[in-house]
């Protein structure tokens, strides 16, 4: 694909938990090489718009489009294996694996050829993060809690996967460390990744975002470039903490 071709496409996405009605008919998209964030406060439906499109909470209704593919009701690993690497909220990594048996967990999905493949991508991981390098004998369970996020996102992008979903990667963390997710979600970027980043803490999202969506209530109120929502009363007000509408 090149760059500014829709990679993926979300159309009219309702998710229903029982009566409670998360997400209400959203549609969005995201090129290919561009970093797009969805932001939005506690409960607007972040996190069910990145588990309906890996199928791991049904869908009462919409679509998935993965490069014009109809992925709607593929099965999660299947859904791996087209391309779509989600980094869950919280980490989720394997505590009593050592760093580099977590990164090899992450190549399971990998259906791109090429010898000495595990290999080439962990130095490429190693390189990204050189922190994790000197801990690659160390338990998982060990690392701090911005380590964990490194090994999160090494994991993911051992799939050498064509996008990457972020579910609140600086959630927890220190000021400095929350600088740092976001300087290194830039440089996935130019390895020539996509990236789809969910984020409470919008500032931090806008900035290094190419164009944004905000959801609330499970709808999508505001959309377009980044630097303009930034710039927006309204959403300043609401979500960077300053301004008035």
């Amino acid at each position: 694909m090149k760059e500014g071709e829709i990679l993926l496409k979300v159309e009219n996405l309702h998710v229903h938990y029982d009566n409670i009605k998360a997400v209400k008919g959203i549609t969005f998209e995201v090129k290919e090489k561009e970093i797009v964030t969805i932001i939005g406060s506690n409960g607007a439906g972040k996190t069910s718009t990145l588990m309906a499109i890996s199928n791991l909470v049904k869908k009462y209704k919409g679509k998935v489009l993965l490069m014009n593919e109809d992925i709607t009701n593929l099965e999660p690993h299947r859904i791996v294996k087209k391309g779509i690497c989600h980094i869950p909220e919280g980490r989720l990594i394997f505590p009593y694996l050592t760093v580099e048996e977590n990164l090899i967990i992450g190549d399971f999905g990998n259906i791109n050829p090429g010898p000495n493949r595990i290999k080439k991508n962990m130095d490429m991981v190693f390189q990204l993060f050189p922190r994790l390098k000197g801990r690659r004998k160390q338990s998982g369970g060990t690392l701090s809690g911005g380590e964990q996020q490194m090994l999160a996102v090494g994991r993911g992008l051992m799939l050498e996967p064509k996008i990457i979903m972020m579910d609140e990667p600086s959630l927890g963390l220190a000021p400095i460390l929350v600088e740092q997710i976001f300087e290194l979600i830039l440089k996935i970027r130019d390895l020539g990744k996509t990236v789809l980043l969910i984020e409470q803490n919008a500032n931090m999202a806008l900035q290094i975002a190419d164009r944004g969506y905000v959801l609330e209530i499970g709808k999508i109120r505001l959309s377009g470039a980044a630097n303009e929502l930034i710039n927006n009363p309204e959403v300043a007000h609401a979500y960077l903490g300053v301004g008035e509408i």
